[in-house]
């Protein structure tokens, strides 16, 4: 493999801020110094950037198998490193769904043949495949994913049962999405009796309300306390369900962690009036006083990680009726811009970035050798220019669907190279498709 040296990059790690020269060398990040003068086989100039860890995304959802027309492992993993995101972990709903280890495994190969990111993917739980469940190898997997609400094929776990086994036996991180399913059935009907079939986006908060997300992830909690479960629940939407978690303890001894979106930092209810359904995610954009109390427990610790939830469909399958369009939107070649705007905006740091987005996801899943700028790590780091500006348009965008809801934004900061396992992979619009990603492996 190639040696790649880093000359006078502003480095941000472990709540520090300093500028040094990094070699790597067969993959890992071999040296840390002020003045670095080994040979390499390509030296980047970074005086003026910024070299970020890069971005562990614990959740989304690229589409293969089953559902290519919207997505696929090479488009999205392409588009995530363009986007400063060097490893994923991807969701089970994809089809048929990941219910089976053999099906699990299938999709490590397609990813080993065609993602230019890292990779982990969960294995799925229903109300029936517990045995195959706890068959997953707790070293190279990354977690169960459990829906305790609305979902895709036969992926909803609702049977209370099924969930006392899940959460009393699995010796992995469950990761919940966490909507009550019988709540959001209800509020659907009343407005249905008010509207017919005319309800559009801006009744998908009233819909898939607050009590919907609080009541299912105070049940998840209740669980995880009751049986000493490693719980993990995903996109916190919100201000009541900060409520649910804790900043006392560091986040290594931490049972019950929980996630933030990017679009649930960004968007509000009224976004709706330009977005429709563009921004139609389960679960739903809120109140801007639910997206301003979930940055607060991002940024006090009651919220450990920011992710994504990428998850595209077609502008056709969009385009329909507020009814008929499938929630969920492409996110991974705009979610670390999108935070180094908040961060010109001084809402959130850069080290609190790097957290938030790499150190904690590390920690959080026990990954092996990443998520840090450290000797002996792996060298997946992100070089960004904060005084870079763009504006993503169609033009510019990445993702198969060939539409983002960040269309027409204004970003300050760019990203001009990725590296991915110790290989440039990225470099100011340009792509090195030579070698591809590594499965992520885990200290449990």
């Amino acid at each position: 493999m190639a040696t790649v040296l880093i000359k006078a990059a502003t480095v941000v790690n472990e709540n520090r801020r300093f500028v040094a020269d990094v070699l790597v060398k067969d993959g890992f990040i071999e040296r840390i110094d002020q003045s670095i003068n080994t040979p390499a086989d390509q030296v980047i100039n970074a005086e003026g950037l910024h070299l970020l860890p890069g971005c562990i995304d614990d959740q989304v959802h690229f589409r293969e198998p089953g559902l290519t027309h919207k997505a696929e492992i090479y488009t999205e993993a392409r588009a995530a490193v363009a986007g400063g995101i060097t490893s994923f972990m991807e969701m089970p709903n994809t089809v048929p769904n990941t219910l089976t280890q053999q099906l699990l495994e299938d999709k490590y190969a397609i990813a080993a043949q065609k993602s230019l990111a890292n990779y982990s993917f969960y294995m799925g739980a229903s109300n029936d495949n517990l045995e195959e469940v706890l068959r997953t190898d707790v070293a190279n997997v990354c977690g169960i994913k459990v829906f305790m609400g609305s979902s895709t094929g036969n992926m909803l776990v609702d049977n209370p049962k099924t969930l006392e086994n899940l959460f009393s036996q699995s010796p992995l991180l469950i990761a919940v999405h966490c909507e009550d399913e019988q709540t959001i059935k209800n509020n659907l009907a009343y407005y249905k009796a008010q509207l017919g079939d005319n309800i559009t986006i801006d009744y998908h908060p009233k819909i898939r309300s607050t009590e919907a997300c609080y009541l299912s992830s105070s049940m998840a909690v209740e669980l995880a306390k009751q049986h000493n479960a490693r719980l993990h629940i995903l996109h916190i939407s919100t201000a009541k369900e900060t409520e649910l978690f804790d900043n006392s303890i560091p986040l290594k001894d931490k049972r019950i962690t929980a996630e933030a979106c990017v679009h649930h930092l960004w968007f509000t209810e009224d976004d709706y009036a330009t977005k429709g359904n563009l921004i139609k995610w389960n679960p739903a954009v809120k109140s801007a006083q639910d997206r301003d109390a979930i940055l607060k427990a991002v940024l006090d610790g009651r919220i450990d990680i920011i992710a994504t939830d990428h998850a595209p469909h077609t502008t056709e399958e969009k385009a329909q009726p507020y009814l008929q369009a499938p929630s969920g939107g492409p996110l991974v070649q705009h979610a670390l811009p999108a935070l180094l705007a908040l961060h010109q905006q001084s809402k959130i740091s850069l080290e609190q970035i790097a957290e938030k987005t790499a150190h904690n996801v590390a920690t959080c899943f026990q990954i092996d050798k990443r998520g840090f700028i450290r000797e002996g790590y792996w060298a997946d780091l992100v070089l960004v220019n904060l005084n870079q500006p763009w504006t993503a348009t169609t033009e510019n965008t990445l993702y198969k669907c060939g539409w983002s809801p960040f269309e027409g934004t204004h970003f300050p900061a760019s990203i001009i190279h990725t590296m991915v396992s110790g290989n440039v992979v990225y470099s100011e619009g340009n792509f090195n498709e030579t070698n591809r990603g590594q499965r992520l492996t885990f200290n449990r």
